[in-house]
């Protein structure tokens, strides 16, 4: 008899794999001074990827004797993507209150100075600045990134899934068993 696989368990280790390898990547690009760097957030982007597609076909292999199907495969992605938006929240906060309260001040001036870059208006600038401070408070920025984890988690799953899809011949698979 076939035992069911409860996809919820199963991921939250994988889940927990890419919100620790976040939050490593994050603390180096803090203690070198880089978390504003661009060139190194697309870096940052590379490796979660990387490391979702490894995780879901990781998932695949071990749990559902190396088949999948798409949807399946997205749920997987969506899935570990939500325990490590969740787990980047709380690290994020932790950050941003007690290890170093200053860095939110750094991100708006960061923020300021690229809108003036772009060549905004000063006018334009201050009106964006004072957007910006009501919605980059510790709180209100990690529960923001919840949301945008999961959102980007849910679309890196839907391209992931097309290259983790394996499914197999239902008449071979019900004759193994």
């Amino acid at each position: 008899m076939e035992q069911k696989v409860n996809i919820w368990k199963a991921n939250f280790t994988n889940g927990m794999i890419l919100a620790l390898v976040c939050i490593v990547y994050t603390l180096f690009l803090y203690f070198f001074d880089l978390l504003f760097n661009t060139t190194l957030g697309y870096i940052y982007f590379l490796v979660q990827v990387i490391l979702m597609f490894l995780l879901v076909k990781s998932y695949r292999d071990n749990f559902l004797r190396g088949y999948i199907t798409y949807g399946q495969a997205v749920g997987t992605g969506v899935i570990i993507s939500l325990y490590s938006a969740l787990a980047m929240a709380v690290f994020s906060y932790i950050l941003y209150t007690l290890l170093d309260p200053g860095l939110t001040a750094k991100k708006l001036a960061f923020i300021e100075e690229m809108l003036l870059k772009r060549g905004m208006p000063q006018e334009t600038v201050d009106t964006s600045m004072k957007l910006q401070e009501k919605f980059q408070t510790p709180l209100i920025s990690s529960i923001l990134s919840i949301f945008t984890g999961l959102f980007g988690g849910t679309i890196l799953s839907l391209i992931i899934a097309i290259f983790v899809k394996k499914e197999g011949n239902p008449l071979l698979d019900e004759a193994e068993n």
